[in-house]
């Protein structure tokens, strides 16, 4: 079993910066891809960027693509999200998952946090 906690959410003005940490735990949690979503009110959830075990390999939607970075740490059982330049639009509920990712969109997530709640006011 994995749990997955988030933290570093909140609120801030649109250009600005945040960085979402994810804390995992279990022993495999090193060998698991990580994957970040994020669901809006009212807006179904949304597949936002994934990480390989290794950090090797990364993906992200466009709509996030050279804003936002991700990154982990095995060591500290730990995933990351830098998002800067912040718009309105990413204002969400960010959720870390845990699991399988086979490149692109496609992956089969297990194990999910309880999301951090990110505004961007404008």
């Amino acid at each position: 079993q994995v749990q997955l906690v988030e933290s570093g959410g909140g609120l801030v003005h649109t250009g600005g910066s945040l960085r979402l940490s994810c804390a995992g735990s279990g022993r495999t949690f090193g060998s698991l891809a990580m994957g970040w979503f994020r669901q809006a009110p009212g807006k179904e959830r949304e597949f936002v960027t994934a990480i390989n075990w290794s950090a090797s390999m990364t993906y992200y939607v466009d709509s996030v693509k050279g804003r936002f970075t991700v990154s982990r740490d095995n060591a500290k059982n730990s995933v990351y999200l830098q998002m800067n330049s912040l718009k309105p639009e990413d204002t969400a509920v960010y959720y870390c998952a845990a699991g399988l990712w086979y490149g692109e969109e496609r992956y089969e997530f297990d194990y999910w946090g309880q999301g951090a709640q990110v505004t961007v006011s404008s």
